[in-house]
């Protein structure tokens, strides 16, 4: 039997995405402060075995390692004219690992700079390099896109239309991270759920939610509520999607931790789940044994 398109199965009730791509590379003996995304280039075996965890940990689909391989992130290590060849290599690897049966999204994050005039990117340069990021993602392999860590307006706007300028016409998903703001979540650029449920939506992308951010599980769950409400008040039809930290960090040594156990995880996704939520997966400090947790609880497909 024919596996389903992304469009359809993201329909189809409880669909389970991966965990952090960062902690899984640095327990694989990665350096801290290394390029991540260029691993893709000279050390693929090492992210064939990060996406290969999650998905015998239950994972419907893993999530490219090209988070930061846009020109801007990647100049900073000196790698701004690999871009094209980082993203397609992320994709091919991911593909591998997925197979025919399960889905690939194209990861692409924030530039890392603010546009005009609050910074010194340009509208039609960032539109391109995100483009030209999403155009190597669907020559990789990938089934659709999640532009994800998003905080300002502005950025994931151009980021959606880049990405739908490519004209593959898969799925894109959209999210931002959020942060407690009194009684309120608001992005670091300010942004509320209202306005960032509106605004995605309004761009035709197919999933909305949230990712990362500085909350408590039981923030998460409450943020969750806050995007499924929102997101009705704009359509029925709108999927929304969360993946949420490991909850706070603590710092331990210097060094932010991460001490959520898979247990709390998953008592929390399933949470979320009732919310009406119904893709989950893991941001920082999240592992195969989270979303194997997460994979356990929670009942797939109709569920």
């Amino acid at each position: 039997m024919a596996r389903a398109s992304l469009k359809e199965r993201i329909k189809q009730g409880l669909f389970l995405l991966d965990g952090a791509m960062g902690t899984q590379l640095i327990a694989r003996g990665i350096e801290v402060g290394k390029c991540n995304d260029y691993l893709n280039i000279e050390s693929a075996d090492i992210v064939l075995d990060v996406h290969r965890s999650y998905l015998q940990a239950g994972s419907d689909a893993v999530l490219t390692n090209t988070f930061g391989a846009n020109k801007y992130a990647l100049a900073r290590h000196g790698l701004a004219e690999e871009a094209a060849r980082i993203n397609e290599a992320g994709g091919q690897i991911a593909r591998r690992a997925a197979g025919d049966e399960r889905y690939v999204l194209g990861d692409i994050g924030p530039s890392g700079d603010f546009l005009q005039p609050l910074g010194n990117l340009k509208p039609e340069e960032l539109r391109a390099t995100f483009a030209e990021q999403a155009k190597a993602l669907l020559a990789g392999g990938a089934d659709g896109f999640i532009i994800e860590t998003m905080t300002a307006l502005d950025e994931v706007t151009i980021a959606v239309e880049a990405v739908k300028s490519v004209g593959s016409g898969l799925p894109v998903f959209a999210s931002m991270a959020f942060d407690r703001a009194g009684d309120d979540f608001k992005t670091m650029m300010g942004v509320d759920v209202e306005a960032a449920v509106s605004k995605t939506v309004s761009l035709g992308v197919d999933v909305v939610g949230f990712n990362c951010g500085t909350l408590s599980l039981d923030e998460y769950v409450e943020l969750a509520e806050e995007f499924v409400s929102a997101a009705r008040a704009v359509s029925d039809d709108v999927v929304v999607y969360a993946e949420p930290n490991a909850g706070k960090p603590e710092l331990v040594d210097g060094k932010a931790v991460y001490k959520v156990s898979p247990g709390d995880f998953a008592d929390a996704a399933a949470k979320i789940r009732a919310t009406g939520v119904t893709i989950i997966g893991g941001c920082c400090g999240t592992g195969p044994e989270h979303i194997a947790a997460v994979s356990k609880r929670l009942p797939v497909g109709n569920g």
